[in-house]
């Protein structure tokens, strides 16, 4: 594939996670959250059921193979929604932007102790610059969204705001996993292989905790909009990112992908904006700016590199 397309993938992939991060606010308001959880993956499998057919030039998956795909649904399906959803209903929204400002690190990191990728002098300087930026964007903001100000109980913060940020440093070392993982089941996968397999393990996980609390919901209080909201958060999570992310690791190395991971709190932080009543102003713009100088020093070296 070529790299300028692969980048494309990349971006729009950590656009959308940004963008169903946010407007999980509204849904785990309205959803309890492992309920919320299963319905994302049923509604996301059904959507896929003719991809989970293994196509007729690819081997059978081994035992690794299988192990890799299980954890790769486990990390980053099962245990990162667990703790994002949890995360965003315990902590503040500048809480959220800054842990979550830590993935590209991260990803540079595990790739460096599991893939063995190197990290070059430009690509630290891109996750420098992508941490720098998230940073600022987040530490700018001082309150809740309107939506989550009028559903938090008095001392929420206090009480709980540990483990909610607790919560989501597990939710940046599940997303960093599941990009190093990726990179090598792409090495003997599709992408749409991959997409259905792993939310498959993911609605497996996730359904005897979905049936517990499907068994004591009225589903009647749940608004359409909050259904709609839903049918695109599935399909966000469970296909179009999962897809896109694989499509761009087959080509990207692992560490330098990672870097695209600064789009996921930046567009969270822009959804707030025009849809959750957040503010914007000279600091904000100022980060966002920072953040792309480091997705540019990522992939500048791979435009101008000789073709393989």
């Amino acid at each position: 594939m070529n790299r300028i397309l692969a980048y494309a993938c990349l971006a729009l992939s950590m656009s959308l996670v940004g963008s169903y991060v946010a407007l999980s606010k509204p849904l785990v308001a309205a959803l309890p959250v492992f309920l919320l959880a299963w319905l994302r993956f049923g509604i996301g499998g059904a959507a896929m059921l003719h991809w989970l057919k293994k196509p007729a030039g690819e081997e059978a998956t081994n035992k690794q193979t299988r192990r890799l795909l299980f954890l790769e649904s486990f990390l980053g399906n099962f245990l990162f929604s667990v703790c994002m959803l949890f995360g965003v209903s315990m902590t503040s929204a500048v809480a959220v932007g800054v842990i979550m400002a830590s993935i590209p690190a991260t990803v540079a990191l595990l790739s460096w102790l599991f893939l063995r990728e190197r990290i070059t002098l430009r690509t630290g300087l891109a996750i420098a610059c992508a941490v720098a930026g998230v940073v600022l964007v987040s530490v700018s903001k001082h309150d809740p969204t309107p939506h989550v100000a009028e559903n938090l109980e008095p001392g929420l913060s206090a009480k709980n705001a540990w483990l909610g940020n607790l919560l989501l440093v597990g939710a940046v070392i599940c997303e960093a996993a599941y990009a190093v993982i990726g990179k090598k089941l792409t090495g003997v996968l599709s992408p749409k292989r991959i997409t259905a397999l792993i939310n498959l393990w993911g609605f497996a996980l996730v359904t005897p905790l979905g049936l517990w609390a499907a068994w004591r919901f009225d589903f009647a209080s749940v608004s359409s909009s909050s259904w709609m909201l839903l049918l695109f958060y599935s399909m966000a999570a469970s296909v179009w990112t999962v897809w896109l992310w694989m499509t761009g690791l087959k080509t990207v190395p692992a560490s330098q992908a990672g870097v695209f991971t600064v789009l996921l709190p930046i567009s969270a932080a822009a959804v707030g904006v025009l849809f959750l009543g957040e503010k914007l102003g000279g600091a904000q713009i100022g980060a966002f700016g920072i953040a792309m100088i480091g997705v540019v020093l990522a992939t500048l070296p791979q435009w101008n590199a000789p073709p393989h």
